[in-house]
């Protein structure tokens, strides 16, 4: 159904998603009476990592969406 090059793109868009949620991640306190503001709502996980996740996204549907070689004839 899907043909190597189909597997290498959804294989990049899994990478760029897992990079994405690693970018999430994390913001945990040593105290948990002490609320870190700018470790929860900083840049990376607010803006730039769903970003990233979106265009992992987009790569994943591209691969599924892809014509092997052999279809394209």
């Amino acid at each position: 159904m899907f043909s190597k090059s189909n597997y290498t793109w959804m294989l990049i868009g899994a990478i760029v998603i897992a990079l994405g949620m690693f970018l999430m991640s994390g913001g945990k306190s040593d105290d948990p009476h002490v609320f870190n503001r700018d470790a929860v709502y900083s840049t990376t996980r607010i803006t730039i990592a769903p970003i990233i996740i979106f265009i992992g996204l987009a790569i994943e549907v591209y691969a599924i969406f892809k014509k092997s070689p052999s279809e394209k004839k």
